[in-house]
């Protein structure tokens, strides 16, 4: 399994529904890729003057929206996963 180190996230990307709300399939080709992902795992965290770690706003689980050119993609045993820091994150879904 990959470790983040530091104040970074590994993320793994949520595949976007192929159907629209009123039930039309769409095609292969259409390129609407959302910047949905799960959080599998946070790294150490910043270490601050008094020697503690500053905690993280997310946890393992939560579903993120992250930065569009933020991620640093990697591919392992044919699942892709991002590392991005945490200030890329924008927001958790609710």
């Amino acid at each position: 399994m990959i470790k983040p180190l530091g104040q970074r996230v590994l993320l793994e990307k949520v595949e976007v529904e192929k159907k629209t709300l009123s039930g039309i399939i769409l095609p292969d080709n259409v390129n609407d890729e959302k910047n949905f992902a799960t959080v599998i795992a946070t790294g150490t965290g910043k270490k601050l003057e008094n020697g503690n770690r500053e905690n993280f706003d997310v946890k393992v689980g939560d579903k993120v929206i992250y930065s569009q050119y933020a991620a640093t993609e990697t591919k392992i045993d044919g699942k892709k996963y991002m590392v991005v820091d945490e200030k890329d994150i924008l927001a958790i879904l609710g």
